[in-house]
């Protein structure tokens, strides 16, 4: 489990020669800054801090939290619930890196996917629409939504124009082409959510972390 920003896509090419997408994740070293546990708050977590700032750049409650750990502050944080009873949580001040991972390692994405702003029922929902020739007046209209006299209103959960994007999205079981801890790089092949310089969250796939 760690938190990254995402730089960019690229390509790489295997042993075989076939060529590979990948994403390229900067992750500096995160620290634990809370321990939750079943005896103290009824569940088993983890509290990681990221995104390094000055102390004077963030807000008392969170200088407070990272002068437990002895800094550097932090001015996001994020948890990670353990689901399992027999994992070892870290301790606090405990330092997560790119080192937990390994080549072939399969793991899952998390993060914003892009924001699209208002959007129509075509470019959200792909709805067809109507003819655009012989004087049709329905094109990219969502056509209509009623419906009879019971129940007499729009069911909710409706295909219709609003906002797209910007939405968590979880991509699961990508895998690790390489890891640089030199450069606090991870590289994964496939697509990960977010535009450039987002922020993802990165944790081993299938083992009982939930964010």
């Amino acid at each position: 489990m760690l938190v990254g920003r995402k730089i960019g896509m690229s390509q790489m090419f295997d042993e075989r020669g076939e060529r590979i997408v990948v994403t390229l994740i900067a992750a500096q070293p995160c620290k634990v800054t809370e321990v939750r546990t079943p005896e103290r708050e009824g569940y088993r977590a983890i509290q990681v801090g990221y995104d390094e700032k000055e102390k004077d750049q963030i807000a008392k409650p969170q200088q407070k939290r990272c002068e437990k750990i002895g800094g550097p502050y932090f001015k996001r944080f994020v948890e990670f619930r353990v689901l399992t009873s027999d994992k070892v949580l870290p301790e606090v001040g405990a330092s997560l890196s790119v080192e937990q991972f390994k080549s072939g390692d399969s793991v899952d994405m998390i993060g914003t996917s892009k924001g699209k702003g208002f959007a129509g029922v075509i470019k959200r929902h792909h709805f067809a629409g109507g003819p655009a020739s012989h004087g049709s007046m329905f094109y990219r209209a969502p056509g209509s939504i009623g419906s009879n006299t019971f129940p007499g209103r729009v069911i909710k959960g409706k295909k219709l124009p609003g906002h797209m994007g910007s939405k968590r999205i979880t991509v699961k079981h990508l895998k690790v082409v390489q890891v640089d801890p030199k450069e606090n790089l991870l590289v994964v092949s496939g697509a990960v959510p977010g535009g450039r310089n987002g922020w993802v969250v990165v944790r081993h796939a299938d083992q009982g972390i939930k964010c």
